[in-house]
């Protein structure tokens, strides 16, 4: 079910109905309703009382929420990361990165975000931070990425070229292994920031629409 509200297979503000939900699922209605609360919380579903429970809608401030959120933390972790970092650290970075390129490279010209491609994109992501130190704000920087995919699935829906981003990790990479932390944090936050910048460029309504077709 996370999945598919990341991808918008259940549309954003949406009323998710426990009998539709259990046929697409073929699971019970108490799990239904554990497995609703907990993404209610991670903030992918909304609980509205008596209502009941809704996808959570996409709005532009929320977008731009969760971009500034996740700047700060990102880049809050990767500088304790950089400052800590050991040989360990540094290759598991390097291992990363290989496997996202090669599956970038494997998917040439029409690179769209997929499901391996997320997994790919997450791990680099973790190996970057992978010596902050910090269980809390390792815990609270996933619970970010997990609500900006959804935003990442809707940015490649309405963007006009792929977005090609094994030479943006590389220099986030070769800036993080020599430890410069200004350039690492500039590069960390563009790279965050232009997932919001493409979908408002496009159009909020123009991704609504294409997440709807």
């Amino acid at each position: 079910m996370r999945e598919d509200l990341i991808s918008c297979v259940l549309k954003p503000g949406d009323k998710l109905r426990f009998e539709a939900l259990r046929g697409l699922y073929g699971v019970s209605y108490s799990t239904l309703r554990e497995a609703l609360s907990r993404l209610s919380s991670e903030g992918l579903v909304i609980a509205e009382g008596q209502r009941g429970f809704f996808a959570a809608p996409i709005s532009e401030a929320d977008l731009l929420d969760i971009t500034d959120a996740r700047v700060v933390l990102e880049l809050e972790c990767v500088t304790r990361a950089m400052e800590r970092g050991d040989a360990n650290w540094e290759a598991a970075i390097i291992s990363a990165f290989h496997k996202l390129d090669r599956l970038e490279d494997s998917m040439g010209e029409k690179l769209r975000t997929t499901p391996e491609w997320d997994r790919l994109h997450m791990e680099f992501h973790d190996a970057l931070v992978g010596a902050a130190g910090s269980p809390t704000l390792s815990e609270l920087r996933h619970l970010l990425f997990e609500r900006a995919r959804r935003y990442r699935r809707i940015s490649a829906l309405v963007r006009k070229e792929p977005r090609r981003k094994s030479g943006e990790h590389r220099v986030m990479m070769e800036a993080v292994l020599s430890r410069d932390i200004d350039v690492a944090r500039d590069l960390m936050e563009r790279h965050i920031r232009e997932v919001a910048q493409n979908v408002l460029r496009n159009g909020l309504n123009v991704a609504l629409a294409e997440v709807q077709a």
